[in-house]
């Protein structure tokens, strides 16, 4: 019945989650319904609208579709029920994507009779590996003209068009049928790309065929596949109303308009709902969530409002007059003592005193590090460094959250790759003697033979630093580089450490380690020509093993930085093998693979030279630190804090001049207004970015301030990094509160 289920609404903290735990609580601990009166659906007594129905959740009965709306978010939604029910019931929470691609993979076979495919199992396409099979394939029809007439280099325009997919297929919209949508968006957008309608979607349609062909899914893919075959078919929906007699979802307003058309059919066939609703933190609304289009869903159940304000937080007594001050220029009579300031002229100073102030509450125990936040609209690498490394030396951890940054940024994978070049044949050319002197000084810290003096030195290193260092150091890793590498295109080597003259200089210590380096190398090259080596994933394994694992206790950022490079590699092995299996290979694929295939590990160094470029891999499985590391202050963009529904004491609101706290930035793909159910291929104007922006700023700001007990700090800095003025949205935030004074510099 349409009365059974749940719909609340609600800001951020007031209690939905809670909420939907309680009404899941209810399902499955309610003894006033029996089960026969659920399951037959029977619905001819008028007063079973008001009695609460139990679900039976056992194996041989349907199930619970639980949803959230990001993996972070699902993680604890699942472990909320699993604590509430004492894990008497099994529970599968699942994000919307995820869901669609367990659907699209447990119903494979069914769609190889509705498209015609060849019957092998689907293997994923993770974006990195979507972006680089894509540009191989368009690269004819995407010739320099093209690209000139577009206004994009190749990579970002790719990546526009692959976005333009999975936009489409988010809204429910087939790839064939977005020549209006397109055209709208290409003629309205400014700075858009000017090709035609007619070129991208054969793209698109060239594209999604070819990876069809070979069983390979993408996001975009996936969601159209399961939007335009399975989600309509009598067979599919058949079984899919067997399976769940429920749904609950959490933060429906950042899930696409497709979620909508699940979610009516399962209550449309008898399915009770919980689903809750947030309008104030709407952060997926650039990246294909529709959240006018899910509200609509309230018509198909009970509502509740939680009115309550948020437990312990700033909220609604400093939103309110700050976007009067923002938007309606009232200027109130004070902002509350809770906001406070931080402004300073050069950007430099800035990031040096929001440093200090945090280091200084710390130390004066008035705070715990893992109750502050550090927000900003984007973090640069230069307030990632100054920041981590003012709070570290301080021995405060810091914790970045989803860190976005290219995995060729860390050392410790540039010095593995060196090790590739090294042991396989035909990448000398993706090896120079600075790579080999770095690879020496990271993979130096793990080697055995340390002399006296070494010895001596970790016993003057304090307890909090690790207890692995290089053993050789840069100057001596140059020196050895210099003159012990030998390039060569095809077999690039290392020499003994007798062919430096002057080799006694190097020490005891430093000659070991490359002795025991260049013999493991030295090993490796035998065994990879007597073909021992399976893969060069595994070469990766056993260097991480010998070199850098070795017993050591590895930093938390480091240690995903690993983990994201074997994840990474294994997926783009798999990727290749089952290209080399497909018999049927694009002609223009298949000449690029004969021009880059020359060498019988081209993909070596196709993956080399893939993370070289500085792409932005997938995150590795999530695995949060556990003791000291935990007590860490957080590091985030607004779009990650958001996402992740955190709540902290203080918040240090960082560039809140900048002109980014009112834009989308990266969270906003290219056309994304267009595929929204309510404006569908509608012009985009002046007007509607203007009140888009006022809106986001809104959301932002009483979702913030409802995520925060104690204390705001704004951060101001007069002069931006590339120094120029600051003059953003908040800035009257700044003039209107109260300056911190500046305390003595503590570091």
């Amino acid at each position: 019945m349409i009365w059974d289920s749940l719909w609340v609404t609600g800001s951020s903290r007031s209690g939905k989650t809670a909420r939907l735990v309680k009404q899941f609580c209810n399902w499955v601990l309610s003894q006033t319904s029996s089960k026969e009166s659920y399951y037959t659906k029977n619905q001819g007594e008028k007063n079973r609208e008001n009695i609460p129905r139990r679900l039976y959740l056992h194996q041989t009965e349907p199930g619970v579709l639980i949803l959230a709306a990001n993996d972070e978010n699902r993680r604890d939604l699942a472990d909320r029920i699993v604590r509430a029910t004492a894990g008497k019931y099994p529970v599968r929470c699942k994000t919307p994507l995820g869901f669609i691609q367990d659907e699209v993979t447990l119903f494979w076979p069914l769609l190889i009779q509705l498209l015609k495919l060849k019957a092998q199992f689907p293997v994923r396409l993770r974006p990195e590996t979507e972006q680089e099979l894509a540009t191989k394939l368009w690269r004819p029809q995407l010739d320099e003209e093209t690209l000139r007439r577009a206004g994009d280099p190749e990579y970002r325009l790719v990546r526009r068009i692959l976005d333009l997919l999975q936009l489409g297929a988010y809204s429910g919209i087939a790839c064939e049928k977005i020549d209006d949508v397109l055209l709208s968006a290409i003629a309205q957008q400014e700075n858009s790309t000017n090709l035609e309608p007619e070129l991208i979607i054969s793209l698109l349609l060239n594209w999604r065929n070819w990876c069809l062909d070979r069983g390979f899914l993408t996001y975009g893919i996936m969601t159209e596949v399961y939007g335009k075959y399975l989600l309509p078919n009598p067979i599919y929906q058949q079984q899919l109303t067997k399976r769940y007699q429920a749904v609950l979802a959490d933060d429906v307003q950042d899930y696409p308009a497709l979620s909508r058309h699940l979610f009516e059919l399962l209550l449309n066939n008898g399915a009770v709902g919980a689903l809750s609703y947030n309008p104030d933190s709407v952060v997926r609304l650039g990246l294909g969530a529709d959240p006018n289009y899910l509200e609509g869903l309230s018509a198909h159940c009970r509502q509740e409002i939680l009115t309550q304000p948020p437990f312990l937080s700033i909220g609604e007594a400093s939103t309110i007059p700050m976007l009067e001050l923002i938007t309606e220029q009232v200027i109130p009579l004070s902002l509350p003592a809770a906001v406070q300031s931080i402004q300073t002229t050069s950007r430099a100073q800035l990031l040096r005193q929001t440093a200090e102030v945090i280091v200084k509450a710390v130390k004066d125990r008035h705070i715990q590090p893992n109750e502050v936040a550090i927000i900003a609209p984007g973090l640069d690498a230069i307030a990632r460094y100054t920041l981590t490394e003012i709070l570290t030396k301080q021995n405060i951890q810091v914790q970045p959250l989803n860190d976005q940054r290219p995995l060729i940024s860390s050392p410790i994978i540039r010095g593995l790759l060196t090790v590739l070049t090294l042991v396989y044949p035909g990448l000398g050319r993706l090896v120079d003697r600075d790579a080999v002197a770095e690879m020496l000084v990271v993979l130096s810290r793990g080697v055995s033979g340390i002399g006296r003096e070494n010895e001596e030195k970790i016993q003057q290193h304090p307890p909090s630093l690790p207890p692995s260092f290089p053993h050789i150091d840069p100057v001596r890793a140059g020196l050895i580089a210099d003159y012990c590498f030998v390039p060569h295109p095809d077999q690039p080597k290392l020499l003994p450490v007798t062919a430096f003259d002057r080799w006694d200089r190097l020490g005891y210590a430093a000659t070991t380690a490359y002795g025991n380096i260049l013999q493991w190398l030295e090993t490796q090259k035998t065994q990879q020509e007597l073909r021992l080596i399976p893969s060069p994933i595994s070469l990766l394994g056993w260097a991480i093993q010998r070199f850098l694992w070795n017993g050591n206790n590895f930093p938390y950022d480091q240690l995903a930085a690993l983990r994201e490079l074997l994840e990474t590699a294994q997926h783009y092995w798999e990727i290749d093998t089952r290209l080399r299996q497909t018999s049927s290979v694009s002609p223009s694929l298949k000449e690029e693979t004969q021009s880059s295939g020359t060498s019988p590990h081209s993909t070596t160094a196709e993956f080399i030279q893939l993370l070289r470029r500085g792409t932005i891999t997938a995150n590795p499985y999530p695995v949060h630190p556990i003791g000291p590391k935990s007590n860490a202050v957080t590091l985030a963009t607004i779009f990650q804090y958001r996402s992740s529904r955190r709540s902290h004491r203080w918040q240090f609101w960082l560039d809140t001049g900048s002109p980014l706290w009112a834009k989308g930035g990266a969270a906003t793909l290219f056309g994304a207004p267009f595929f929204l159910q309510e404006r569908l291929g509608e012009p985009w104007t002046v007007e509607d970015e203007k009140l888009a922006e006022e809106q986001r700023l809104r959301t932002i700001l009483a979702d913030l301030l409802a995520r925060v007990s104690e204390r705001v700090y704004l951060c101001h800095s007069d002069l931006a990094v590339n120094g120029q003025e600051q003059l953003g949205p908040l800035l009257p935030l700044v003039h209107a509160c109260v300056s911190v004074v500046s305390e003595p510099a503590v570091v």
